[in-house]
């Protein structure tokens, strides 16, 4: 399935150290998985970590995208870490706190994997429009809680502080087609709040949430995949479109609104995210 048309509607955290968790995740029904070997695994079972995912991993996660997470090179494990991570069979590797290209270019010497990377510094927004062009990189995960911690922020429902940040990094996606996911909400119990950070992230221009409890998961499915009006309209956009250009004529009109070049362009684009959605689920 081609980068930009693969769903990345809910990406969930699984620790690599935890075989029943890793086991459970190949029945859910997720768009991505973040394999976990950094904040998730206790210093002590690193090591053993990377063992027990690499065994996961020669079993089957069905159409997921398998990435996984690995400590920071200014750490005692992120070089052990990164070339674990290079022979194991995942689909790409995310580094955290990055916050220069130099980050994914020592990265990139250890693998031939597509990389991804944790923006969650202040330094990292900054340099989002540069990290984002690495030839390498696929995809930015949007780590919010570090971000707040660096900020020194006050939680808000309206993410208000960090808004400039996640900003700048969608900007930075979308500029250079790299696939970008929101940061995780930290209450799993409160659907309504998830429901509209999800709201938030996906009219921002998200392309999904990261997730940290399995109970998100369908909230995070069904906020950031077209409805049946979505999907209804963009068909009789493409359909008014394509009778007006028959016609001679450069729009069209749908609900009493303009229908140009642009709008069928996105219609096109919400039929083929709602059929990668339903290609996952075969």
């Amino acid at each position: 399935m081609d980068l930009r048309a693969r769903p990345y509607r809910s990406v969930l955290y699984i620790p690599g150290s935890k075989e029943r968790a890793l086991e459970k995740a190949r029945a859910m029904p997720i768009d991505a998985i973040i394999f976990d070997l950094e904040d998730a695994v206790a210093p002590s079972e690193k090591p053993a970590a990377r063992a027990i995912l690499a065994e996961a991993l020669t079993r089957s996660y069905g159409n997921r995208t398998r990435i996984v997470r690995i400590n920071g090179f200014d750490t005692e494990w992120g070089k052990a870490d990164a070339k674990a991570a290079a022979a194991m069979d995942c689909d790409a590797i995310l580094l955290p706190k990055v916050e220069s290209t130099a980050q994914l270019d020592a990265l990139a010497e250890l693998t031939d994997k597509p990389l991804w990377a944790m923006m969650e510094t202040p330094a990292g927004m900054l340099a989002a429009n540069e990290i984002a062009a690495h030839p390498r990189l696929q995809g930015m995960v949007m780590g919010t809680n570090d971000l707040a911690k660096e900020l020194n922020s006050r939680f808000r429902a309206d993410r208000l502080p960090m808004l400039s940040g996640l900003g700048l990094c969608v900007l930075a996606a979308k500029a250079h087609g790299k696939v970008i996911v929101d940061g995780v909400y930290n209450a799993f119990k409160d659907d309504a709040g998830l429901q509209a950070e999800c709201a938030q992230g996906r009219d921002m221009g998200m392309d999904g949430k990261t997730l940290i409890h399995p109970a998100q998961v369908d909230i995070a499915n069904a906020a950031f995949a077209p409805g049946t009006e979505e999907i209804d309209l963009a068909r009789r956009q493409i359909d008014a479109y394509e009778e007006a250009e028959k016609a001679g004529q450069g729009v069209a009109v749908v609900d009493g609104k303009i229908v140009e070049n642009l709008h069928v362009e996105t219609a096109r684009k919400t039929l083929a995210k709602a059929e990668a959605i339903a290609a996952l689920a075969d």
